[in-house]
This record gives C-alpha cells, sequence and structure tokens, in this order.
C-alpha cells in the first residue's frame, strides 16, 4: 500500500526528513554526477531528488501513483511537471526518456517486476535507472515511523535478481542512511558522524539501497535442458490379414 503524499511531504518537510534528503541525495549525485541534456522522470515520489537533478536535465517530470496521490512540482519554470499516473501504464512512448528514478515507488509496488518492465520500455537504449529502495536489513525498515518503514523491503541479491530479470544491469551501488531514525535531537545532530562511520566500514544496516542500473539491450536465453533419449521398442499391433478367396475355396476341398 503506497504511503498517502500529504505524508510523504510532512515527513521531508521534518527535520528528519531533512536528514534522509541530505544523504540519499548525495547518493544519487554521487553515482549521477552528469545529467546535462537528459530527458528525466521520477516515479513515485521522487521530487526530493529531482530537485537535485534538474537544472542539468533538458526536462523533468514527476510522475506520482494514483494510490499515493499527487502534490504540484515545478522543474522551475512556471507551470506543474508533476501528473497522477498509473505507473504500470506510463503515458509515455517507448524510448521516449533518458533517464528514470524510482523513489518510493518499488516497495509500494503491487508488481515490482511490472514496474521495472515499464520504465525498460520507456528507457532509450543505454537508458538508465536509478532504483531508491529500503533495506530489508536497516531500522529504517523495521519503523513504521518514516516512509521508508512502509510496504515491501529488499535485500540485495533480490534486486539484483529483479533487476536482472527485467533486463537491467546494475553498475554501482551505493547505500544511506545509517542513523538510527529517531527525531532526537541528540541523534540528528550526530547524524553525520553515523554516516561517516556506517560508509566507511561498510556496516549492512543501511536504511536504503541506491542503485544505478542501465537499460539492457539483449537477454540472452537460457539454455533449454536437455533430456537423454533412450531408445525403446514399441510393440503395436498388427492389422489382421482378410482371408483369401482361393485359399478359403482350396482349404473347404481339402475337407470334402
Amino acid at each position: 500500500m503506497s504511503t498517502d503524499v500529504v505524508d510523504l511531504r510532512s515527513f521531508y518537510a521534518s527535520p528528519l526528513g531533512h536528514v534522509a534528503r541530505r544523504f540519499i541525495g548525495r547518493a544519487v549525485l554521487r553515482l549521477w554526477d552528469n545529467v546535462a541534456g537528459a530527458r528525466l522522470v521520477g516515479i513515485g515520489y521522487a521530487v526530493p531528488y529531482l530537485t537535485l537533478l534538474r537544472d542539468g536535465a533538458e526536462r523533468s517530470l514527476a510522475f506520482m501513483p494514483a494510490t499515493q496521490g499527487v502534490v504540484n512540482w515545478s522543474a522551475g519554470g512556471r507551470g506543474s511537471a508533476s501528473a497522477l499516473v498509473d505507473p504500470l501504464l506510463l503515458p509515455l512512448d517507448d524510448s521516449s526518456i533518458d533517464r528514470v528514478i524510482l523513489a518510493h515507488a518499488i516497495e509500494a509496488s503491487e508488481s515490482a517486476e511490472d514496474l521495472l518492465a515499464e520504465c525498460w520500455r520507456v528507457l532509450a537504449p543505454g537508458g538508465r535507472l536509478m532504483l531508491i529502495a529500503p533495506n530489508r536489513r536497516g531500522l529504517w525498515a523495521r519503523i513504521d515511523a518514516t516512509p521508508f518503514g512502509h510496504g515491501r523491503p529488499f535485500s540485495r541479491h533480490q534486486l539484483e535478481k529483479l533487476m536482472r530479470a527485467t533486463m537491467f544491469s546494475p553498475e554501482q551501488w551505493s547505500e544511506a542512511l545509517y542513523t538510527p531514525p529517531l527525531r532526537s535531537q541528540s541523534v540528528l545532530r550526530s547524524a553525520a558522524a553515523w554516516e561517516k562511520v556506517g560508509s566507511g566500514l561498510g556496516l549492512p544496516f543501511a536504511g536504503v539501497h541506491v542503485i544505478d542500473a542501465t537499460k539492457q539491450f539483449y537477454r540472452v536465453a537460457p539454455a533449454k535442458n536437455r533430456r537423454a533419449f533412450a531408445w525403446r521398442q514399441v510393440l503395436a499391433p498388427l492389422p489382421e490379414a482378410a482371408p483369401s478367396a482361393g485359399l478359403g475355396a482350396s482349404a473347404d476341398a481339402a475337407q470334402t
């Protein structure tokens, strides 16, 4: 079930939400350091991260699921760049987008595989997907006081398997949100230290995965299992021969 868009907006307006946006945004910018001239689409509630990238992009769109709701978001112009959509039926042509960023989307989707397949459809050849997903081993997925505690969390192995099944090749991995998801002032003040220690040691309990993946052009078909063939004798009844008229007459003559 999707988190309501009002709750998402309220979370990112809170001090804890600022911490989340800061450290996830840092990972996003590290993986996508240059989006100049790109056609960029965010699916879910990706506006906190689209805002970081929109200055270099040719155009930016924020697509929000109908089950979540939509809020107005401007990509720097006068009009709104957000729309309410079905994420499994995006109003875009095939191969029309250069980059897609998923945030607060895959964990709430009824079919994560269908969602990624739709992203694959709209991405141009060589297009890239940024996937932000809650880590099932992290504290943020275990506490429902934040949006990352709702929906289905993922392990790294699950995401690798899911992306390869939908013809995406994971290129770069990052993690964020090592700080505990607590609103305590002392925890918020020490968030940078938590993040530095967690990322420096490569600890496994980060709050979210941040993955940069590339659209694959071709997928090698799996080899079919070859079954051993054994000759077996098959017994089939032969058709019964009709009695010959001449032979029947000879037999009658012999009897007489």
